[in-house]
């Protein structure tokens, strides 16, 4: 039984025996003249609301990209810099992906481009790959071909005209978070409040103005647009026509999301579970949930064809999902009628089932594709959450960085501050009380519902857009909560869902009959004036401050890493080979020019058991080993950083020597506790015996460059 169902048995309990078309016909009377015709002042109204309210989504749109570009230039004095320092402010993967847009405009045409990117030998030593198969960089292509045929190239620079792109997406996302909370709510004021918090939260729902070319920073405003659309989606009644154009909507946003980028599958996942959980709880109607299992299927295996069919896309989690769904609906019929014991065991069924059929399809999948590309991915998952402890060096990589760890508690104050964590709590608990009610009754099957007051109200909150919203921001919130770089994804649509709450009818009519203090001229009072009171604050607190941000002026400045670009600039051939940490190469590939070993785009099995082994200058290896192994790669120069030698900013056990070690059984230095299985190395730690010129590392290694941060060692050719 749908939520609308219940709202009619509750409107027929109160005496008025009303169905779904004749409570439009009502409503529409109002609008109606005594003698027949139509009242044209609803509808100079509706105009008016829209063009106000279409209005002012723009102009934030607008005010945010060029707010978050004037903080960029202000932080780094970027129109006053050099190239190289431009292109070392891109630091690690962000510098890697703007190589390749680089690279097509410096082609001698879009088709030498294209041809540099598919049989690509610069970005991993003796190996050619296919960068558009591995990285997701269609968009740096698009973003290359459209300058090169705009006559702009007079009045633009290439980067500006790259940076400039993403700050104007910047737009699109706060457009499409202000029409989701307003298509919420049904009033432009709540996507004004969703904009003010998403900008006076910036710290916490972007980082787009220090990391621009990160893949999230292209993909999140199409996740903001496709989530708006099914939003919309959801509404009853919608026209054919209507319907189709936002199923066409859902498509393209849902495709462009998954070409820019590679953790596309994994977000999809979790909004292909929020379907899942409320079509078995017969929240959302079933007939719209299928369009969107097909549409995510179609839009990601489209983006596998583009990817030259990427393995990591056909192994997803993903595919097999959909594909068990839909398999498990054609066996299993009739799931939603029965009395509830027996719609009980009909849901386990099919949740058993559909798990059974996503780990057999997934499996087989994996097993004829030989696929291994995520396996990473599950061996992180596997020791976060306790399934016991591993040596598995990358995922005790994963597991010491700060963006895979647990949200930190200081994210809630700030997010406090400014009134956004409790509006949030408050229509949180609201929303979810109210789906566990209609849940229940749509479960229970019940004609005849003993409802009160409070559970009318319970049913009119949860609309299916509603309620895709509400499970929407709880699954990714658990995501969020569990993995620190992903609350991104949260705490933006947390700015919609708080919004639509303080500025929705059906929230505030629970709030005010609970009390019994309801009237309609109260919650129209109290619908508006709560989020108008909190415009207030938020513009009284946080705009002062924002002024005074922009005001502040910084400059770029990292003498050595220019340093270091300019000497391998100079001093190197151009097919010089160069190993040395993964963020430190995204940098050198960037402004030099030259092949690496390695680089930060770590998901590929083989390139990260090559960047394991090119790490081994951090352990406690012999100058011999380091030497063969650096060869096998084709190494001619090796660039060596005090700043993970000497690392500090992790504990012991996280440091990326202590790492190494552990992985190669060796006991870690300094004081306290070792694994009993690990042994004293016979070796020193390289990075730190190589400096003193000892004759059985300088046999093997020259130094030709040094300065306070970096040492680069020359390889011998013939040893």
């Amino acid at each position: 039984m749908k939520v609308i169902d219940i709202m009619t048995t509750i409107r027929h309990r109160k005496g008025i025996k009303v169905t779904e078309g004749a409570e439009d016909h009502l409503s529409q009377e109002k609008n109606v003249k005594p003698d027949g015709k139509v009242r044209s002042g609803g509808k100079l109204w509706k105009r008016l609301s829209l063009t106000v309210g279409g209005t002012v989504a723009i102009s934030l749109g607008l005010l945010t990209s060029v707010y978050v570009a004037t903080l960029h230039e202000n932080d780094l004095w970027f129109s006053n810099i050099k190239e190289v320092e431009r292109e070392i402010s891109f630091r690690t993967e962000c510098g890697l992906y703007y190589s390749y847009y680089k690279e097509m405009l410096q082609a001698t045409s879009i088709q030498q481009g294209l041809h540099g990117l598919i049989y690509d030998n610069k970005t991993e030593s003796l190996r050619t790959i296919n960068i558009l198969e591995r990285m997701n960089v269609y968009q740096e292509v698009f973003l290359s071909i459209l300058y090169r045929i705009l006559p702009i190239q007079n009045y633009l620079e290439p980067v500006y005209f790259y940076i400039y792109t993403l700050f104007g997406l910047q737009a699109l996302y706060v457009i499409a978070l202000y029409v989701t909370s307003w298509l919420l709510s049904g009033t432009w004021l709540s996507g004004l409040l969703a904009a003010f918090w998403y900008i006076t939260n910036r710290i916490d729902t972007t980082r787009v103005e220090f990391t621009i070319p990160l893949r999230e920073n292209w993909a999140l405003p199409f996740f903001a647009v496709q989530i708006a659309a099914i939003t919309y989606l959801f509404r009853s009644h919608l026209r054919p026509l209507h319907e189709k154009l936002t199923l066409l909507a859902v498509f393209i946003s849902t495709f462009l999301f998954s070409l820019t980028w590679q953790f596309n599958q994994f977000m999809m996942l979790m909004q292909a579970l929020v379907l899942f959980i409320l079509d078995c709880l017969d929240i959302l109607p079933t007939t719209k949930v299928t369009w969107l299992y097909i549409i995510q299927l179609t839009g990601i295996l489209l983006v596998c064809v583009l990817q030259f069919f990427n393995s990591m896309i056909l192994g997803s989690l993903l595919i097999s999902f959909n594909v068990s769904v839909l398999l498990a609906r054609t066996v299993q019929k009739n799931m939603k009628m029965g009395c509830l014991l027996n719609r009980l065991g009909k849901l386990f069924f099919h949740v058993l089932l559909v798990l059974c059929l996503t780990l057999l399809v997934n499996n087989f999948i994996k097993k004829i594709l030989n696929l291994e590309s995520d396996e990473h991915i599950f061996k992180f998952l596997k020791a976060k959450f306790g399934f016991g402890a591993t040596r598995d060096f990358d995922a005790n990589l994963y597991l010491c960085e700060e963006a895979f760890g647990l949200l930190p508690f200081n994210t809630f104050t700030r997010l406090s501050d400014t009134l956004l964590f409790y509006a949030y709590l408050f229509v949180l608990l609201l929303m979810a009380t109210a789906a566990a009610v209609v849940a229940f009754q749509n479960l229970s099957g019940s004609a005849n519902i003993q409802s009160t007051d409070k559970m009318e109200i319970c049913t009119i909150v949860l609309k299916p857009g509603a309620a895709y919203n509400l499970m929407h921001t709880i699954l990714f919130g658990c995501l969020a909560l569990s993995t620190m770089r992903m609350k991104y994804l949260w705490t933006s649509h947390m700015c919609v869902f708080a919004s639509f709450g303080l500025c929705s009818t059906e929230v505030w009519g629970f709030v005010l009959k609970s009390v019994r203090l309801y009237t309609p001229q109260r919650l129209c009072v109290i619908r508006y004036l709560v989020p108008i009171i909190t415009l207030l604050y938020l513009s009284y607190k946080f705009c002062p401050g924002m002024m005074d941000e922009l005001s502040e002026l910084r400059e770029f400045y990292d003498p050595d890493t220019v340093e270091l670009m300019n000497w391998i600039k100079s001093n190197t051939p151009k097919k010089a080979v160069i190993a040395g940490s993964m963020q430190l190469l995204a940098g050198v590939k960037l402004c030099t020019g030259r092949i690496l070993t390695n680089h930060p785009h770590y998901e590929d099995k083989s390139l990260r058991e090559r960047t394991k082994q090119v790490y081994q200058v951090y352990a406690k290896r012999s100058p011999e080993d380091v030497y063969s192994i650096l060869r096998s790669f084709g190494t001619n120069y090796v660039i060596l950083e005090d700043s993970i030698c000497y690392e500090r900013r992790h504990s012991r056990g996280c440091r990326l020597r202590d790492l190494l070690d552990i992985a190669n059984g060796h006991i870690m230095d300094g004081l306290g506790e070792n694994e009993p299985e690990l042994k004293a190395s016979l070796y020193p730690r390289f990075c730190e015996e190589i400096k003193k010129n000892v004759s059985s590392y300088s046999m093997y290694f020259t130094r030709v460059f040094q300065n306070k941060t970096f040492h680069v060692y020359k390889l011998a050719k013939h040893k």
